[in-house]
């Protein structure tokens, strides 16, 4: 893969300003560290990944805060089920408990009526 270059970044981007491509950077390096994922695939360590996704025009300054509107609602989203799993478990749950204690009573009827039984027969 050919290097990239800041000037590269910079004609994308759209300014002489190499600050506004380093905030940029950063804040899609902070993106990244957070866990989102990459729009391109590389080998290349983080901050070059980066820059291509910049370069490649993946990246700008208007969409880096919809990547992150975007992971939020992914996570809010996978937080959500995870809770409607956990409370559909424990309702499982208590719904098997709830079970055994209705048969618990008559089993323990049961065994004390066939106990008396035992007891009534003569020997």
């Amino acid at each position: 893969m050919a290097r990239i270059t800041v000037e590269d970044c910079l004609k994308v981007v759209g300014s002489e300003n190499r600050f506004a491509l380093i905030h940029l950077a950063l804040a899609r390096l902070k993106q990244h560290r957070k866990g989102h994922p990459y729009l391109i695939e590389s080998k290349n360590k983080e901050v070059v990944t980066t820059l291509r996704e910049i370069a490649a025009g993946l990246v700008t300054a208007e969409n880096i805060k919809e990547f992150d509107e975007a992971f939020e609602a992914e996570i809010r989203a996978a937080e959500e089920a995870r809770a409607a799993a956990e409370a559909e478990a424990r309702a499982a749950e208590e719904k098997e408990a709830a079970q055994a204690e209705e048969q618990a009573p008559a089993a323990e009827a049961a065994e004390t009526a066939a106990a008396a039984g035992e007891e009534q027969q003569p020997e």
